[in-house]
This record gives C-alpha cells, structure tokens and sequence, in this order.
C-alpha cells in the first residue's frame, strides 16, 4: 500500500521534528539519571506524559480517548517502549550520548528486514542502499575501541531489538487507531508499569525546583515526540522512514557536545555525512516511487 505523495512529504517533516524530540528527552535523561533513581525517572516521564494528555485531551474527547479496537497491541506497544526507555537510560549511565543513540539506531535496519514479512511492503534497492549507508555511519561513530563499554553495547543492540519492534507494531497499528489514542495508551501502560518499583528506590527526598523542572519535561518532550512520530508512521510505510531516524544522531551528536561537552572525532563526522547522505536517499526514494 503506497501513501499519496502529500502524505510521505508531512511524514518526513514529522518524523524530523520527532526525532529532535526525542533527541532532548534523551539528553534530559542522561543529565538527571544521574542524580536520581532509574525507575523514579521512568515513572516520572510517563506520569507527566498521562497527566499532559489528561489536561489537553480529556476534556474534549471524554471517553473516546480510551476507544481503541486493539487493547491488546496497544498494550504490548507500551510495554516495549518502557522496555527501550529503561535500556536506554541504563546505558546513558556507561557510555557518551551520540554513542548510545548510534548503537540503539541499528534499529531501523531491523525494521527494513522485518518490513517485508510482517507488513507485506516492498523493499526497494534504494531503501537497503540507504539503510547499509546508515548502517556504515553508525560504524564510524561507535567503531571498537576507545571508551566503548561492552556491556553498554549489549543494552544497547537488546533496545535497538526493542525499539524496532515497537516501530513495526505502530505501522500495524494502521489508520484505524488514532494517533492520540495511541499516544496515550503508551503513557498509561508505561505510567501503570513503572510505578510499582519507585517506593522500592525512592527515599523520599523531593528535586530541586530546576530538576523538577526538568523532570516534569521528560513527559512533555516525550509526549510531542511519540505523537509527532505515531502520526508519521501512519501517513507512510515503515521501511521508508526507517532510515530517516538515523538524522537523530545529528541532534545527539550536538546536544552532547553542548551539554556534556563530548566533542565528536573526526570518524563520528565521517559517520554523520553518510548518515545524512543515507537518510536523504532514503527520502527521495520514499517520495520518486509514492
């Protein structure tokens, strides 16, 4: 099933300003992990992201926002994203930002293989051209050697497992979900979820009004980010933006160098060119062929 040409052209623009998103989720994440517990953060970016949709959606769409045809997947797709959510954060704590985002981006190669088989779409050459491209730059970025942790590696490849699945359950989805909808089924399950382990680690003692700050926009950066990307995953096909979510590692490579002061080497601006060389490729082939 092909998208009308408008259709691919606003999910690209989507799924950028998704990714930026979730490129300053992640950061945020990796700033406050570590300072507080893993499971307050997780409980605390679902909560605010449940509570947000509350306000904004609740009182217009009354109980429809609870209406969805399949409870189950809705479900499972939540539990997977808090899944990569705390992976994610876990490896924050061992390895640099651009690295972890890198590693956790072999994601949308599983997403092109499983594309076929699972969702029925046609994989053209252009699309593995560009997702062998992307597969390259992450190579170049979070090549052997150096500060690269081992077990962070692991964490990493088990969420990028992860992360690909819950891509190909949000295009299974189809149009007869909601974005909304969708949305905020995440943030319940994930909200539900998390919330048994924070007595278990919490102490009591409450965040500074900066850090509470900080903490409260992990649901709203999260939020915006999973709508933003939930509608583009139903406007296009899966394998089309796949490769487009490797431009996430621009943002992280800068919001690295900005917040935590980890300067890219040259290999990780080797990587980043034929990233975006990649991504682009990607694009134009979704749109020649719409």
């Amino acid at each position: 099933m092909n998208a009308a040409p408008h259709s691919s052209g606003t999910a690209v623009l989507l799924m950028m300003c998704a990714l930026l998103c979730f490129s300053v989720l992640d950061a945020s994440f990796k700033y406050l992990v570590a300072e507080y517990p893993l499971p307050v953060l997780v409980w605390a970016r679902y909560t605010t992201h449940t509570l947000f949709m509350l306000a904004i959606f609740a009182p217009r769409m009354g109980s429809q926002l609870l209406r969805t045809g399949r409870l189950r997947m809705q479900i499972t797709r939540g539990l997977i994203l808090v899944a990569v959510t705390a992976l994610n954060s876990l490896a924050f704590r061992m390895m640099p930002l651009a690295e972890v985002t890198a590693l956790v981006f072999l994601s949308p190669v599983f997403v092109t293989l499983l594309a076929g088989p699972l969702l029925g779409e046609r994989v053209r050459a252009a699309k593995w051209v560009a997702c062998a491209l992307g597969f390259a730059g992450v190579l170049c970025i979070a090549r052997p050697g150096g500060s690269i942790v081992p077990l962070g590696v692991l964490i990493c490849l088990v969420s990028a497992l992860f992360l690909a699945a819950y891509q190909i359950i949000t295009r299974m989805l189809g149009p007869g979900e909601t974005a909304v909808t969708t949305l905020f089924y995440t943030a319940l399950t994930g909200s539900l979820v998390s919330l048994p382990a924070v007595p278990l680690v919490w102490d009591g003692q409450l965040p500074d009004p900066r850090h509470a700050m900080l903490i409260a926009s992990l649901g709203l950066w999260g939020g915006i980010g999973h709508f933003l990307f939930t509608r583009a995953y139903m406007l296009a096909p899966a394998s089309s933006l796949a490769p487009l979510a490797y431009v996430q590692l621009v943002w992280a490579t800068l919001l690295g160098w900005l917040v935590f002061d980890h300067l890219p080497d040259r290999w990780s601006v080797v990587g980043g060119i034929v990233i975006a060389c990649g991504g682009l490729l990607a694009a134009l082939s979704a749109r020649s062929h719409d």
